[in-house]
This record gives structure tokens, sequence and C-alpha cells, in this order.
């Protein structure tokens, strides 16, 4: 690769690393060390080819997607994650109140399978219509779909404060989810 490629590659990582880390958090429900392993390998694979891509963002994210599928079907399984014990509701106006619901929601998405948290990651957090969703995971449209119905069932039963009804009758797991974001020490919204 030339100078200019590798500054090039260097700026990248040094401008977009922190919100691929976020979307690898989230794919790897809430796993720091796995989500760094992910992108590694994600940034790994990209400086290989960095020369001929032409969306760079668009391509690592389409490598981190297909490493964390790979990742599921190889159906490796680990210890569960601990959920620490939630602390007593706020008090009206506190500037936390959401803190709790989005605690709450981070840990039922750890509770979720590989396959159901990467569904609700692509479809609600990144915004990609099924159809993507379903080419990215190599399935049909219908599997994502029962999966997405399954999983977002499977929050509000986890998570029964965020309650049945919410856009589009789908639920209010999909605005929490999307306002899910990942900080070193924590989750915050």
């Amino acid at each position: 690769m030339k100078a200019s490629g590798h500054d090039e590659f260097r700026e990248f990582v040094a401008m977009r690393s922190t919100a691929l880390l976020r979307l690898a958090v989230l794919l790897t429900g809430g796993d720091r060390y796995a989500a760094e392993d992910l992108l590694q390998i994600a940034l790994m694979k990209a400086y290989g080819r960095w020369a001929s891509i032409e969306q760079p963002e668009a391509y690592v994210r389409q490598i981190l997607y297909r490493q964390q599928v790979n990742r599921w079907r190889l159906r490796r399984h680990r210890a569960e994650t601990t959920v620490p014990v939630l602390p007593d509701s706020a008090a009206e106006g506190d500037a936390g109140a959401g803190s709790e619901l989005r605690i709450a929601l981070w840990a039922a998405l750890r509770r979720l399978s590989k396959r159901q948290r990467t569904v609700v990651v692509l479809r609600y957090f990144e915004d990609l219509p099924e159809g993507e969703v379903a080419a990215l995971l190599g399935c049909p449209v219908g599997t994502v779909r029962s999966t997405a119905h399954r999983s977002l069932a499977k929050l509000r039963a986890l998570v029964p404060e965020l309650g049945p009804e919410g856009p589009e009758g789908t639920g209010a797991p999909v605005e929490q989810v999307t306002q899910l974001s990942y900080a070193p020490g924590g989750v915050r919204g």
C-alpha cells in the first residue's frame, strides 16, 4: 500500500472507530472485548483491500455484520453474563430517570440469542430494511420478520416497562434500541 493510502486508513480509523466500536458492542451483546476483536478483524480485512474500497465505512460495517453472523453460526456457547441488580426507581424529574430503562434494555439485549440480537441491531439500530438484513444474514425475508417479531416480544417480556404499545404497533423497544449507545464503563443514552 502506498504511504497516502496508509495515511488515509489511519485517518479513517481515528475518525470512525468510536462509532464502529459502538456498533460492534451492540452486535456482541455488550461484550466489549468481543466487540474490540470483531472491529479489529474488520479493520484488518479492510486494510488489505483499502486501495479498492469506494465507501470505507459501509465496507467495514458489512464486514462487522458478516463476521458477527459467522460467530453465531459457529454456535459457540459462552457463559451467560450476569446482570446487576437495578437501583430503586428514580425520583420524578430526575435526569437519570431513563437510564434505568436503558440499563434494563441493555441487559435484555444480552439475553437474546446472537441471531436475535443481530437482527434487532441491524433492523432497528442500523435501520436497515428487512430485505437488506435478509441478504446480510443469508436467510429469507420471512425469517428476518419472524426473528424480529420474536425478539421484540422477548424484549417486552424481559423489560415489562417497555409495554406492548409503540410506534406502528411494533412496541417501544424500537425507540429504545435506537437510543442505546456505549460508553466505556457503562451504557448511556
